[in-house]
């Protein structure tokens, strides 16, 4: 009798473990394909951008002459972006580049946007910025094919941001101008901080990077990133969550 007891009771334990393994395989499955998941659909594809400008109507006149307007030469990812056939030259007091891109279509202030390692061959402490902040900061010459243009002010290097629309930043966690970290992927995994979040209905999914910041990663467009943790700070110092119903 005790021998019967004995086996029923040993197949009754091998029976659970059975059932407890599975239900655990089961969990960790979930976990992973939840995780899968999140990834796909929080992915962020990277856009790459070297040194170029922007140009206001008046300065493009002044640099093509009088009446000229912009060709398109190709569409950025950002709608109603594009990059021009036209470039010029960009000169400051120790260096200059040649055949640097306009990017369309004109703006209000004409804007010059370069890398950390540009800035030192220009001779130049370009300040990192948000695009369309320009105060205090330096200038640099515009050469075109028919005029020189003097900026007082304008050279900047990129705040490092990721365009979304309202949609995509309520399923990610994230408002407007909200400041986050994000993690990079391949030969040379590494985090960014500092990261900014710019929502609009017009924009589409992609995070900007100058040269200098894909080379340390390894980056190139179209390679994908993730927001490793929404922060946490606005971009005026408040705390993103603890402070949102206040504001």
């Amino acid at each position: 009798m005790y021998t019967g007891f004995r086996g029923r009771y040993t197949n009754f334990r091998k029976g659970l473990n059975m059932m407890v393994n599975e239900e655990l395989l089961k969990l960790i499955t979930g976990r992973v394909i939840d995780k899968i998941t999140k990834y796909n659909a929080f992915k962020i594809p990277v856009g790459v951008s070297n040194r170029h400008v922007h140009v206001t109507s008046e300065d493009l006149e002044t640099l093509f002459g009088k009446g000229y307007q912009l060709t398109k030469k190709s569409d950025l990812k950002q709608p109603g972006q594009y990059a021009c056939n036209e470039t010029v030259t960009i000169r400051g007091p120790k260096g200059e580049f040649e055949r640097v891109r306009i990017l369309g279509p004109v703006r209000k202030q004409s804007q010059i946007e370069i890398s950390k390692t540009d800035s030192f061959r220009l001779g130049v402490k370009a300040p990192i910025r948000e695009s369309g902040d320009l105060t205090g900061t330096p200038g640099l010459e515009m050469v075109g094919p028919k005029g020189t243009v003097w900026l007082p002010r304008g050279a900047i290097v990129a705040l490092r941001h990721i365009h979304m629309t309202p949609q995509q930043a309520e399923a990610m966690g994230v408002w407007d101008k909200d400041i986050v970290e994000v993690e990079t992927f391949g030969e040379r995994h590494g985090v960014f901080g500092d990261v900014l979040i710019r929502v609009s209905e017009q924009f589409e999914l992609e995070m900007h990077v100058d040269v200098d910041e894909a080379n340390a990663c390894a980056l190139k467009n179209n390679d994908y990133v993730i927001i490793r943790r929404e922060i946490k700070l606005r971009k005026e110092g408040l705390y993103a969550h603890d402070q949102r119903s206040a504001v």
